[in-house]
């Protein structure tokens, strides 16, 4: 018996841990070479853990694939968040004015969606790259997708900040 299979011999015989590994799932182990066909995420069991070997530098490229994952994760948070106390014209010292509550719903929405665009966003990169990873085909860079998405958050966060600077002038004369 190799030192691989013994490893993965005794990871399936792991004894079980609620904190890491809830559903007491076994783990996928993925060999990283050219010829891997098959999408990763459809592996068995869909909730076990993936195990890649650790050649060269793929510890670090998994660990910062996922960073950029929870990156994502939280902008689409943020913009929830955002998109909420918008619609709830959130004002701490005056009253909302009939502008700002005309605008407050579409702009709300706005976000909403934006939101839910970054999840999906990040949710469609990591999946991506780490399926390329299995391939040993992995190239580590945003695609035009991503950028797109980026640009329109971007775009919107900046308009917003304009049109909360530009009604709060005029309701503060």
């Amino acid at each position: 018996m190799t030192e691989v299979e013994y490893t993965e011999q005794s990871l399936l015989h792991e004894p079980y841990n609620p904190l890491y590994n809830f559903w007491h799932s076994t783990p996928v182990f993925v060999k990283q070479d050219n010829s891997y066909d098959r999408s990763v995420f459809q592996e068995r069991p869909l909730l076990g853990p993936l195990l890649f070997d650790n050649n060269a530098s793929d510890a670090r490229d998994h660990a910062a694939n996922e960073r950029t994952f929870l990156s994502w994760l939280r902008l689409s948070i943020y913009m929830a968040i955002v998109s909420v106390a918008i619609v709830m014209s959130f004002h701490l010292k005056t009253k909302p004015s009939e502008l700002e509550r005309r605008v407050a719903l579409p702009f709300g929405i706005i976000f909403w969606l934006l939101a839910i665009a970054c999840l999906i966003s990040g949710i469609a990169n990591y999946i991506k790259t780490v399926t390329r990873y299995s391939r040993r085909a992995a190239l580590v860079q945003s695609g035009w997708k991503t950028q797109m998405v980026f640009t329109v958050v971007a775009s919107a966060i900046v308009a917003a900040c304009v049109l909360f600077l530009s009604t709060n002038a005029v309701s503060s004369r």
